[in-house]
């Protein structure tokens, strides 16, 4: 490609056929946001100036950002960042691009704790990855949040998030497999977003945005995608006070199956009185409701 000065509409309209051709959905998206990025403009500016010349050094950034999205390399791992809850977070391949279904999970906790009047001091974020569950946590409930993830990488990306965010004086980032890093302290809420994805399922299901670029380590839920859960679901209690909430986002075919596993659950005397799962916006099961008794048995 030729990296002469070339009109914004001609640079756009490069972009979106190189990743047509590519099979990439969303082209016409996914090109503003890069030809964006490389001149600091809006979607609308674009438009607005889509006569306007742009300089070889910036028509080369962006066939070389081009080049990586054809790849099916995912914008936000780009870019380096992503929306989430409105604010800006930082991303990058150490930690999964948040999704849509984890705000209906934030969404589901704040409706079912206002429900509770629920007092929240304290909670915590089994496998934060980019911290952006922590950090939402810490804003809207002004509480202390420990953040815990087996991946010091992605403690990183937490720990840079909070700041930028200005909420590091309340994350506790904690380097933990599940609960092991974690002392023998009990909170109201425990919110989740584990590794859920059946192994097979990564290997020729999923889109190569997911399957090629994401940490597997974050996605891998074993075989069946139940074997986290298993786990959480076996140790939880231990760290849930009476009446202690608990929220989890699992995967759309899973809810039987996670029901029965915190049915199931009991340790010394401390269960599960409310087990309720909720329907995203897709309609798909998708968040895990479970909520202990009240006192000790």
């Amino acid at each position: 490609m030729h990296f002469g000065n070339m009109k914004i509409a001609r640079l756009l309209r490069y972009g979106e056929e190189k990743l047509s051709e590519c099979g990439v959905p969303d082209a016409v998206r996914d090109a503003e946001l890069l030809l964006g990025y490389c001149l600091s403009m809006s979607r609308t500016e674009l438009f607005l100036h889509g006569m306007d010349q742009v300089d070889g050094d910036a028509s080369q950034r962006f066939f070389s950002l081009i080049e990586r999205r054809a790849a099916r390399e995912p914008v936000a791992y780009i870019l380096e960042e992503r929306e989430f809850w409105s604010l800006s977070f930082q991303v990058n391949r150490d930690v999964l691009v948040p999704r849509p279904e984890t705000e209906f999970l934030l969404e589901t906790v704040f409706r079912k704790v206002k429900e509770a009047k629920a007092v929240i001091d304290r909670c915590v974020d089994l496998c934060c990855g980019s911290g952006v569950i922590a950090i939402v946590l810490a804003i809207e409930l002004n509480c202390r949040v420990w953040a815990l993830d087996c991946s010091e990488k992605a403690l990183a990306v937490t720990i840079q998030n909070s700041k930028k965010h200005n909420v590091a004086e309340r994350i506790t980032p904690l380097l933990s497999d599940m609960f092991s890093g974690l002392e023998q302290a009990t909170f109201p809420l425990i919110v989740s977003n584990p590794p859920y994805v059946r192994r097979d399922e990564i290997e020729q299901e999923l889109e190569p945005e997911v399957a090629d670029f994401e940490p597997r380590i974050a996605l891998d839920g074993g075989l069946d995608g139940l074997s986290s859960i298993r786990r959480i679901a076996l140790e939880v209690l231990n760290y849930l006070t009476p009446s202690g909430m608990f929220f989890m986002e699992f995967g759309a075919d899973q809810a039987d199956e996670v029901k029965k596993e915190f049915a199931s659950a009991s340790v010394n005397g401390r269960y599960f009185t409310v087990i309720e799962t909720y329907k995203d916006y897709s309609g798909r099961d998708r968040v895990l409701y479970a909520k202990t008794n009240q006192y000790q048995e």
